[in-house]
């Protein structure tokens, strides 16, 4: 009982402080989206989904944010694989690396892909030297460099969770696998790909749920088809100056990231249950 009252005395502070931080934003955003004129009312939600910007602004919301988190997975899949077969001491420098971009401000990020990928920028003049005549590919200002500056930011967020899974594979499934004739790409597809599944799906929802709120990277990189709900609540907030449907746009959001961690959540405990059977 001594224990439990010291733990509340040293642990009940910070949990609380921690709660108001989170609460109280919740509250006045939830307050602010029911104001009306005439008292508490639906009329900014209303507004919002007869809004046809912003049912385009929401698909390409989940469009954008899907395509990211598969792009992130095809690139961070085969780097988590290479780095589960290293030595402990060498992945370890490896996965420094992997970290790498988190070392560098989204913000300097952006502008550098803005100079690597312009018509005039690194890329396109490396190609003109190569081919002897002006190329100028269009990689910017476009869902291509949305999907780059994205990309380079969640990678990381897909290789520690698959490189998690792979890494609790029992390596005496591969000796059996190869004692009883398999070749490499069978053992691969019968072995490690459903193996990692639970860190593919943790990494998939962790990234499209991060990629529902950025702002930088679509603003910078991205054209006006590319715009996504926090650059539209940066819309409603700066431009019209209607608070109230910003604030019904931020519960939205809410609504739909806290189901998407709802479904993570769920499917983490489903594919932990076979590991704890054996």
């Amino acid at each position: 009982m001594n224990n439990r009252n010291d733990a509340a005395l040293y642990v009940g502070p910070a949990t609380v402080f921690l709660l108001a931080i989170i609460l109280v934003p919740l509250g006045v955003l939830l307050y602010t989206s029911l104001a009306g004129q005439h008292g508490f009312s639906l009329e900014a939600y209303q507004k919002l989904f007869a809004s046809a910007l912003f049912r385009r602004t929401l698909w390409a919301t989940f469009e954008i944010s899907l395509l990211a988190s598969l792009a992130s997975l095809l690139l961070g899949y085969p780097l988590a694989v290479h780095l589960a077969r290293q030595p402990a001491r060498r992945r370890a420098v490896y996965m420094i690396l992997v970290l790498v971009p988190f070392w560098t401000s989204i913000l300097v990020k952006s502008f550098a892909f803005t100079i690597l990928l312009g018509k005039t920028g690194l890329i396109n003049s490396l190609l003109s030297m190569l081919f002897g005549t002006q190329i100028q590919l269009p990689m910017l200002f476009n869902r291509f460099g949305v999907m780059v500056g994205m990309t380079n930011y969640l990678v990381p967020f897909i290789v520690f969770p698959v490189l998690a899974s792979l890494l609790a594979i029992n390596p005496a499934l591969y000796k059996a696998a190869e004692i009883m004739g398999a070749k490499a790409p069978r053992i691969f597809f019968k072995i490690t790909v459903p193996l990692s599944l639970p860190g593919v799906a943790a990494g998939v929802l962790s990234t499209t749920i991060m990629s529902m709120g950025f702002f930088v990277i679509p603003a910078l990189l991205g054209s006006p088809q590319d715009v996504m709900m926090s650059n539209l609540v940066d819309f409603y907030t700066r431009e019209t100056l209607d608070w109230n449907t910003a604030s019904a746009i931020g519960v939205v959001m809410l609504i739909i990231i806290a189901v998407a961690g709802l479904c993570a959540s769920r499917l983490q405990r489903y594919g932990a249950k076979p590991r704890e059977a054996v």
